[in-house]
């Protein structure tokens, strides 16, 4: 099914060309919302990862150009006449070489919002350098600060930034650029880059930093794993519970559940006593199994659930009860539903 036929974004008229990664996760989440995609391939059919992008392509109908050959050009600005938005996943550039840029574009759709999808910007001494997730991390300093205490940074995998410094900043943009035209009656640019929008995320670990609460060295602070009540623990069967107990209260109520006196315990708001603490944690975690300690702490404020894998997640009773799980359209509306069928 399309995504136009309900949800909020109902009408709205989307032309995605094919890429890779947020631009393509950005589209699915105009769709999941409403909106009618329709993503142009490649003439060749040759797309990188397209079983990867299964999930990602929910929901549109899709058409193949040629968009080297003037009839494949003339074929899209007709589709782009009729839209609403166009999103592209190019290197800077690369459209306007094509014809299909900004500019060719708004000529005959002065309203087209035009979201544009890349790493490093449309600009900038590195506009045009190839990269992944893992670069616009490390550049944006958001890398730096992920990973265990004495070793390297860890990429997130690529939720942080192509997904989330990426493809959300992309569809935010596009959705104030709409807001905006109610007004102007005029489309523009949207310039979305993951280094930006990664950047951003980083406001309150910035704010933190500047006022001497958070240290350079990983895995040392409240956040990231050093806190000794916010971290992930083994299990005796060689899973993992992660623990949130960040309030004294749900603090109390993790005590209680690993069976420890408090008043035996050093204070938790000194740092210098945080690695005592991880000690008598992980050995009281290893005692027992994962799902052991989930059933013991369930329905507590402890703050303390199982590490699921996908597959786990997909079938917990909460997620059941929610029709959730992995990849399913969030968020959801009481008055227009998203698309909730792939």
């Amino acid at each position: 099914m399309t995504g136009g036929a309900r949800g909020p974004l109902r009408g709205l008229r989307v032309v995605e060309l094919a890429a890779i990664g947020p631009a393509p996760f950005a589209c699915m989440m105009l769709c999941d919302l409403g909106a009618e995609v329709i993503r142009v391939d490649r003439a060749d059919g040759r797309r990188s990862f397209a079983t990867w992008h299964r999930e990602l392509d929910r929901g549109r109908r899709s058409t193949a150009l040629d968009l080297k050959s003037e009839e494949g050009r003339t074929a899209l600005l007709r589709l782009v006449a009729d839209a609403d938005v166009l999103v592209e996943g190019f290197r800077p550039g690369v459209a306007e070489r094509l014809g299909i840029g900004p500019d060719a574009c708004h000529a005959v759709n002065a309203g087209l919002v035009y979201g544009r999808m890349t790493g490093w910007g449309q600009d900038g001494p590195l506009a045009r350098t190839p990269g992944h997730d893992i670069n616009y991390l490390a550049l944006s300093g958001a890398l730096d600060a992920i990973g265990e205490a004495d070793g390297p940074p860890v990429p997130p995998v690529n939720l942080l930034g192509d997904f989330g410094g990426g493809a959300m900043f992309l569809v935010a943009g596009i959705l104030a650029a709409l807001y905006e035209r109610r007004s102007s009656g005029l489309g523009q640019v949207v310039d979305a880059a993951v280094v930006d929008g990664a950047g951003a995320m980083l406001a309150m670990l910035t704010a933190m930093t500047e006022a001497g609460q958070w240290r350079a060295a990983r895995g040392s602070n409240l956040l990231d794993g050093g806190a000794p009540y916010y971290r992930c623990y083994r299990c005796a069967d060689g899973g993992h519970v992660a623990v949130g107990a960040l309030e004294e209260r749900f603090y109390a109520a993790l005590l209680d559940g690993l069976g420890l006196d408090a008043a035996a315990l050093p204070d938790r708001e000194d740092p210098a006593n945080w690695a005592e603490l991880q000690r008598r944690f992980a050995d009281r975690f290893a005692t027992a199994d994962r799902d052991v300690w989930a059933a013991r702490f369930e329905g507590t404020e402890g703050c303390v659930t199982p590490v699921l894998t996908l597959q786990e997640a997909a079938a917990h009773p909460h997620q059941v009860a929610r029709a959730g799980g992995p990849a399913v359209p969030a968020p959801r509306f009481s008055k227009a539903a998203s698309v909730r069928a792939h």
